[in-house]
């Protein structure tokens, strides 16, 4: 077993899991990052992280961590962590491209004596059952006997200053208890929150799929509330501060529910329950109902228009927030170009501002050209779709200028007070 004095880690991928790891390895051990996209290499070798989740001084002060996208500069790690993402297809099936590719890196480098942790999100049984194999067929090396395997799965949540890599609860695994006791201490020495060791790979697996399973049924059921309380004319936030006063309320809100996690996860553990012939019927009425919230935010838009017999065919509107989750850079998976898609269809003219989101990445992934200053007295509809804190500061008097005549804001995430705006979530 390897002496964590002499360890050297090779963490691949360097997105919003890979980079917090690398940083906070690298202020005590030796460390690669590698990562393949060329721009995103140059803008860490800069000293920048463009998604504005690292600071400039952390990065310095990890002295002992390099970057590469060259393989032959983690041939000579140890330890190598894999936190690539773990995205669904189109047909919401899990897409285990990056992961495959990412062992298929590991598996060029893998030695005798070697531990191989994985963090991406997976369904229960995926690291021992598809990672495990093809690190065995490119290495030519035997699984628990030549080189072991751990999962550590994430916890980043993108835009969460107080819940970072340090101060929450690592949970740990491994092959063999060996394996399981080193990576405990591995992650042990970074994370001042201290780890929880599970008892098996297959279980921490499991307790990652969950843990954001459970929050999106949980937003699904208010989601569902809110429809109903729109139909009986009383509104959510209203009811839902006054259920908060008794101490066993869960706070959830409603809103568009998408992103690396909770829009995505629950899919790796309906894949795996139909796989052994069981067909979850929860799960997936929380997925379908938060996934048609978009639908639902867009068909209310048009209903206010229609109302204030403002014309929706090549009408102006101004959606603010594109990412996610508020005060994030992170557009992966966000539920808002369903709002976007849908008020396409009525053929109306969008426009999206996002002071968080990348422009080239808005453009490439979604086809859309972000508005950078949109004009005042110029829609006939604003949509505040994520909550940043610069819409917040800006007031709701100032948002609502963007209107032409009569202010018409439609506020997903209820962050004005409900009189000062014309319909919320």
């Amino acid at each position: 077993m390897l002496d964590i004095k002499d360890i050297k880690i090779g963490v691949i991928g360097l997105g919003y899991v890979g980079l917090p790891l690398a940083v906070e390895f690298g202020k005590k051990y030796p460390v690669v990052g590698f990562e393949l996209h060329k721009k995103r290499l140059e803008e860490l070798h800069s000293g920048y992280d463009s998604r504005k989740e690292i600071e400039p001084e952390e990065l310095k002060a990890a002295t002992l961590l390099s970057f590469s996208c060259d393989e032959k500069d983690i041939k000579s790690c140890n330890v190598y962590i894999i936190a690539v993402p773990t995205p669904i297809d189109r047909y919401k099936k899990p897409d285990l491209s990056f992961l495959i590719s990412a062992s298929e890196i590991v598996g060029r480098c893998l030695k005798p004596g070697n531990i191989v942790i994985y963090e991406s999100t997976v369904y229960p049984g995926c690291t021992e059952e598809d990672c495990v194999l093809i690190l065995e067929k490119i290495s030519g090396l035997k699984y628990n006997k030549e080189f072991l395997v751990g999962y550590s799965p994430e916890r980043i949540n993108p835009g969460d200053k107080k819940h970072s890599l340090t101060n929450v609860i690592k949970v740990t695994s491994g092959s063999t208890p060996e394996a399981a006791d080193f990576i405990d201490n591995l992650y042990k020495s970074i994370v001042t929150a201290g780890t929880f060791k599970a008892s098996s790979i297959k279980v921490a697996e499991a307790a990652k799929v969950i843990e954001n399973t459970q929050r999106d049924i949980n937003i699904a059921l208010i989601n569902e509330l809110a429809i109903i309380f729109n139909r009986i004319g009383i509104n959510t936030k209203e009811v839902l501060d006054a259920a908060s006063s008794k101490w066993n309320f869960l706070p959830f809100r409603p809103g568009l529910v998408g992103g690396h996690c909770i829009g995505v996860d629950p899919y790796y553990l309906t894949h795996k329950a139909q796989e052994l012939g069981y067909h979850p019927e929860i799960i997936l009425a929380g997925r379908r109902l938060n996934d048609n919230m978009g639908k639902y935010v867009a068909d209310n838009v048009v209903k206010l228009m229609l109302k204030k017999k403002k014309h929706v065919f090549e009408s102006k509107i101004l959606i603010l927030g594109l990412t996610f989750k508020e005060n994030c850079a992170d557009i992966r998976n966000t539920r808002v170009i369903d709002i976007i898609s849908e008020l396409n269809g009525y053929g109306a003219d969008i426009d999206v501002h996002d002071p968080w989101a990348s422009p080239e990445e808005a453009l490439e992934e979604y086809g859309i050209s972000l508005c950078i200053a949109p004009e005042k007295k110029t829609y006939d509809a604003v949509i505040l779709a994520v909550s940043h804190e610069q819409f917040i500061n800006t007031g709701i008097e100032s948002i609502q200028e963007y209107c032409k005549e009569m202010p018409l804001v439609y506020d997903v995430k209820g962050a004005f007070p409900i009189d000062t705006v014309a319909g919320q979530l």
